[in-house]
């Protein structure tokens, strides 16, 4: 089980941890919500939880809850910016369904 982290992804992990001045990483997961069923969550993280499955890259550290894994598992997290918004993104190849705005999805 993996999960990976652009650079672009981990280059705004750093900068908010060195903001907050704490933290060892930025914690994921799934909670159930919405129209299509579940919808990602994000919070940094001050602590490494024994049953956190940790992932390392470009020298950030990603955390995930063993429930929320199988559903998140081979995604991709990235930090993206437009006109509009800004915000992680994550490019989940077992997304079967989502909801119009695209808030939350299904596998």
């Amino acid at each position: 089980m993996a999960i990976t982290v652009t650079e672009s992804a981990a280059g705004h992990i750093q900068n908010a941890l060195a903001k907050r001045g704490s933290g060892v990483g930025l914690r994921v997961g799934v909670k159930q919500v919405g129209c299509a069923g579940l919808a990602y969550t994000y919070d940094y993280a001050d602590e490494v939880k024994a049953d956190d499955h940790l992932f390392e890259a470009h020298g950030v550290k990603l955390l995930v809850d063993p429930k929320s894994l199988p559903f998140i598992d081979g995604s991709v997290l990235d930090f993206t910016r437009d006109m509009f918004k800004e915000g992680f993104k994550f490019t989940n190849p077992q997304v079967k369904d989502q909801c119009g705005c695209g808030e939350s999805f299904s596998v």
